[in-house]
């Protein structure tokens, strides 16, 4: 999976999660797009891991690889997708990943879209 579909995939976890009014995840995560669960959970995974959500680790001897299920954002969670939410924005950020060979860290992603929205905001 190249790097741009594994952003607007975790761009697309984080969206549905916050979507869900209770707070908590909705019990059915549907994702659009031909993504894997597998795929799905690997990136909800990897939402828990970089800290941006409280997922509940469901790796089994016989996962392909690490996996989980969202359980809810984490304030860091909601700073991202306040940072994404504009798709100007995120088509920038999706750019700028391109013009460096497309290998961000979600840390260094998340200072993206920081930089891009304080740019928009004219500081």
């Amino acid at each position: 999976m190249g790097m741009q579909r594994d952003m607007d995939l975790i761009r697309q976890i984080l969206f549905k999660v916050e979507a869900h009014p209770e707070g908590f995840a909705p019990r059915e995560l549907q994702i659009d797009g031909d993504y894997t669960a597998s795929q799905i959970g690997y990136h909800v995974w990897l939402l828990g891991d970089e800290g941006l959500m409280k997922v509940a680790d469901v790796t089994s001897h016989g996962s392909p690889g690490p996996q989980a299920i969202p359980i809810n954002l984490t304030s860091k969670g909601h700073d991202f997708i306040d940072s994404a939410r504009s798709d100007t924005i995120w088509s920038h950020a999706k750019a700028k990943a391109r013009s460096v060979g497309g290998h961000l860290s979600l840390t260094m992603l998340q200072q993206l879209l920081n930089s891009l929205v304080k740019s928009q905001l004219g500081m």
